[in-house]
């Protein structure tokens, strides 16, 4: 597949550009492939730089911004003469820690991510446009998702926030919440989930925050849970058993089990556990929109939002565009 976006920089006659990407699907730790491709204008110019910036849309306590949080120079200064062609081959590495856009080939709502191409001429920059980017799941992501829409959990929303995670290495500096709607038997226990993954070459940080109902002579309260997954676990493991001991630790439920004389899930992760009140996290921020589209197949109840044909539009700042 190839995606393109063209910019014509620095006004009528100037050098044009055209990033090309093999391929705007990716995962995490993985890398996209391109080539920069630029043409000269009508007259020649020194091109001091080109840079590609991964762009995204991160909520905090001043509202959305969009912001570049990874950056690849991918030349530096050289000479382009009246109309030379030149293609500028990249291998630009996606982090560890990139949020989920796309799951089973549909987009989350609320989730935008774009490879951003800058040119800087004579001490000016031209940002030009955005071009769209998928990001796919990790196994081990994939199949956690899988197991919650397989116990009946509904995807609310998605969304990133600015602020880091108690207790949880970090190198970008906001994190990733997607929001489920509890199924029927989980209904009286909880209101939602919110399920956070921050990856590095070795595994999955899995972070869970449980929004707790209150009884009769209580508050309802937030439960924290906090599980290690690692990347070569992701095929053999059963998730729905899994997922569904941490949904049980979380209600109350499993402690309820093991008295009873029943048995649980296996516990799993190199350290987990869960914490009651309090703020596990840091930052600010709520959801960005309710889910519109449904998709079927294996993810069952999980409401995701429908592809864009296109995402993004050059407003002059560089800025999103509206769905």
């Amino acid at each position: 597949m190839v995606f393109k976006k063209m910019m014509r920089a620095f006004g009528v006659g100037g050098p044009t550009v055209d990033t090309v990407l093999a391929n705007p699907n990716t995962r995490p730790g993985l890398a996209l492939e391109g080539q920069v491709r630029i043409a000269g204008g009508d007259h020649d110019v020194t091109i001091e730089g080109i840079v590609l910036g991964l762009v995204t849309r991160v909520e905090s306590e001043h509202g959305d911004n969009l912001i570049e949080f990874h950056r690849l120079p991918v030349a530096g200064g050289f000479q382009l003469r009246k109309g030379e062609q030149r293609d500028l081959p990249f291998s630009f590495p996606m982090p560890w820690e990139t949020p989920i856009t796309d799951v089973y080939g549909q987009r989350l709502h609320g989730m935008t991510m774009g490879l951003r191409t800058e040119l800087a001429v004579a001490k000016a920059v031209d940002k030009g446009d955005l071009d769209h980017v998928s990001v796919h799941p990790l196994p081990a992501q994939e199949r956690i998702l899988d197991a919650f829409a397989r116990l009946g959990f509904r995807f609310k929303s998605a969304d990133l926030e600015h602020g880091a995670i108690y207790g949880v290495r970090m190198t970008l500096p906001f994190y990733q919440e997607i929001e489920f709607y509890p199924p029927p038997q989980y209904a009286g226990a909880i209101n939602e989930v919110e399920v956070t993954f921050i990856a590095d070459p070795q595994g999955v940080e899995v972070v869970l925050e449980f929004d707790k109902r209150g009884g009769f002579l209580s508050a309802g309260h937030d439960s924290y849970g906090r599980f290690r997954v690692s990347h070569t676990d992701a095929e053999t493991t059963d998730w729905t058993a899994v997922v569904e001991q941490w949904v049980s630790e979380a209600t109350g439920r499993y402690q309820g089990l093991r008295a009873a004389g029943g048995h649980g899930a296996p516990a799993y992760g190199g350290h987990g556990g869960y914490g009651h009140h309090g703020h596990y996290r840091r930052g600010h921020g709520g959801g960005m929109g309710m889910a519109a589209g449904v998709a079927g197949g294996v993810v069952g109840g999980m409401i995701l939002g429908e592809a864009m044909e296109e995402v993004f539009e050059d407003d002059g700042g560089g800025d999103f565009g509206e769905e």
